[in-house]
């Protein structure tokens, strides 16, 4: 009888495919999670072994023989395979993607000739960085939250970590750490973005006399290749990296930590769409290890899991050694003359730290020199042709350019409706508030940090290079600066526009306005010199920015919660979001509307909301649409996404549009 494997293949749909086993099948056991090569259409693909039958639906003269087995034992243990698992039940995706996100490029996609084996690759010991040993001083509350975290080694205990800006929560990692090496044991440190890698290695390399190696996308493949291997081996004993490095197999797991928890980057947004954090979670349970969620501003998601007992909550509720906590302000912009977005009050505060030789940093989340143009004479504004939103103004070089989908068209110097010149740029970026400081403080230093400036390799090392060395004494950017970089001798922090994220549409953007804010005010006064803050907004009354600047992020975020569960939103109810976008506007609400008559059909405990256009309803050309599921029990909404997800291939809009489905989304836009 005729042996057949059953295989998952990273492609858009849901069932496995079955193959005949090769004819020369290797004498080892076909277990799990192999990977095995087999032709698919014209091509051939990795995929990886599920089970072994004797059956298949289809007649064994339909189908294809596997080309080869590639391994002689899973490359993943089986700790990570119930992970991946679990990632493909809760997200409503093939077994095959969620795969796909374990192995480095090199091991998923076959080479032209011979599929590359794990023998031919050298592992070369100094592609793990050494790091020398020192000591540190904890103060009681460190100690304390040492202690608890190091009792629970060799157990599942998830732990909240709230520590105020500058509390020394990465000392208390370090100890916790420490104690994890010392049992032989490795340890996984989840950063929110690469922005924050180079700080972290420096501290570590400090720190530790123990093998580390990093997982970021300026990898190439065949260094991502080395590291995971060396996790897996063992040899590596701290693997650090951003979201990817959930998935890097361990040898001997023993603590995860996951820095700065709240950030968003670490939901994966394309593709699979999951959260770092939350499968981070389920992979400490599955390796019966605890974990470390740290924060200034936990997520609600978190501050609630915690008020209900289920994760362990932790506090450093003061700053490390002498330093206080900076002062904040309130800069009432209402009445005042403005020029190009800084009020009086901000540039005299900024004089004054500037000649006590100390540092300021000023934050505005808008990069570019102008978020509008506009022609004086018929109102004519410059709108991405692919977008329908405006496009910004970039100074160096001259040039439009789209934030949403990345277009880019020269800035004539006539209005291309009215032929007039007149054509003016309207707001502030950070481009704009670089050029304003040079006329005011021309015998100062000030250095830029957003993405435009921080693309080439190595430039964003340089950067703060530059402002650890005091080369400037200005630092101006965007949410990057609020990213926890510690900048000693910044003594001001002059937030430009808090009131963006007020009256938003995103249920959210309260949350977030909130983290922001106290995350970028936790960069001043964090070694010896006091530290102030300045807030500019019209809207000083605002009863939620009150609370947090005078009562702090905890309370701030406790009214928040109260908000949420009387509104019935998460973490009090369990959302899916149903995307769709096509070039003919009506294909996508056409397709969600099928998906809606099949949802009311199959649960009544799950209220479906839409379809509706998405807040930007036409993207690099696609017209876009949304359809929202809300259930108050997270199973109710499972059993529906189950049926659902399978019914949608049959759906006669189907092969009109292209769509996702992110579950738990954080963005609904």
């Amino acid at each position: 009888m005729a042996l057949i494997l059953r295989i998952a293949l990273a492609v858009p749909v849901a069932h496995y495919f079955d193959y005949l086993a090769p004819v020369s099948l290797p004498s080892i056991p076909l277990k799990k999670g192999l990977r095995v090569l087999v032709p698919f259409g014209k091509q051939e693909k990795i995929g990886f072994l599920i089970e072994v039958s004797e059956t298949s639906e289809l007649p064994t003269s339909q189908l294809k023989t596997a080309i080869a087995i590639l391994d002689q034992t899973p490359l993943l243990p089986d700790t990570l395979l119930h992970l991946l698992e679990w990632t493909s039940r809760y997200y409503h995706t093939p077994l095959g993607d969620a795969f796909t996100n374990a192995f480095p490029t090199l091991l998923r996609k076959p080479k032209k000739g011979k599929p590359l084996s794990l023998a031919a690759i050298p592992l070369e010991k100094n592609d793990a960085v050494k790091i020398n040993s020192t000591t540190i001083t904890l103060n009681a509350h460190q100690l304390s939250t040492v202690t608890t975290v190091t009792q629970s080694l060799g157990q599942f205990k998830p732990f909240l970590l709230h520590g105020v800006t500058g509390s020394g929560k990465t000392e208390v990692y370090f100890e916790i750490i420490a104690a994890v090496l010392k049992r032989k044991k490795q340890v996984l440190v989840l950063l929110p973005e690469i922005g924050l890698t180079p700080q972290m290695l420096a501290r570590f390399q400090e720190r530790f006399a123990a093998p580390l190696v990093l997982f970021h996308s300026g990898l190439t493949d065949k260094q991502r290749l080395r590291h995971w291997l060396l996790a897996k081996s063992g040899e590596a004993a701290i693997i650090m990296g951003t979201r990817s490095a959930l998935f890097t197999p361990l040898h001997r797991p023993g603590l995860i930590i996951i820095d700065e928890e709240h950030d968003a980057s670490f939901k994966q947004q394309k593709g699979l769409r999951y959260h770092a954090r939350d499968l981070a979670l389920m992979r400490a349970k599955f390796e019966n290890i605890p974990i470390v969620l740290g924060s200034a501003t936990a997520s609600l998601e978190s501050l609630a899991n915690a008020k209900q007992q289920r994760y362990h909550f932790l506090s450093l509720p003061n700053r490390a050694g002498c330093a206080i906590l900076p002062k904040l302000r309130f800069i009432d912009l209402r009445h005042q003359k403005l020029e190009q977005g800084f009020s009086p009050l901000l540039l005299q505060s900024m004089a004054q730290h500037l000649k006590n030789q100390s540092q300021v940093l000023l934050f505005l989340n808008r990069r570019g020199f102008a978020p509008l143009t506009i022609c004086h004479a018929c109102g004519w504004t410059a709108n991405c042709p692919h977008c329908d939103q405006t496009m910004t103004f970039h100074k160096k070089p001259a040039h439009l350019q789209c934030h949403y989908c990345g277009y880019r068209c020269p800035l004539t110097t006539h209005c291309p409706a009215c032929k007039e010149p007149q054509l003016v740029v309207l707001g502030q970026g950070t481009q704009r508030l670089e050029e304003t400081l040079k006329k005011h403080f021309p015998d100062v230093g000030i250095v830029r940090l957003d993405r435009d400036n921080t693309q080439k390799k190595g430039s964003l090392e340089d950067l703060l290079k530059n402002i650890h060395q005091g080369d400037s004494q200005i630092l101006i950017g965007t949410q990057m600066l609020a990213k926890g970089h510690h900048f000693p001798n910044v003594t001001l922090v002059g937030i430009l526009e808090a009131d963006a994220g007020l009256f938003s549409a995103d249920f959210r953007a309260l949350e977030r306005t909130g983290q922001l804010i106290m995350q970028v005010a936790g960069r001043a006064g964090r070694a010896d010199k006091p530290g102030e803050v300045l807030i500019q907004t019209h809207h000083p009354e605002h009863p939620l920015l009150l609370q947090l600047v005078n009562e702090g992020y905890l309370n701030f975020s406790e009214k928040l919660l109260q908000e949420r569960q009387t509104a019935l939103l998460p973490p009090y109810s369990h959302l899916a979001l149903v995307r769709a976008e096509a070039i003919t506007s009506d294909y996508p609400l056409a397709f969600l509307n099928e998906i809606k008559q099949h949802a009311t059909q199959l649960q009544n405990n799950v209220t479906v909301l839409g379809p509706i256009p998405a807040l930007s309803p036409r993207r690099a050309g696609y017209y876009r649409a949304q359809l929202l599921l809300q259930a108050n029990k997270r199973n109710d909404l499972h059993s529906l996404l189950k049926p659902l997800t399978k019914l949608i291939p049959g759906l006669s809009n189907h092969r009109r549009v292209r769509w996702s489905l992110d579950v738990d989304p954080l963005e609904i836009t």
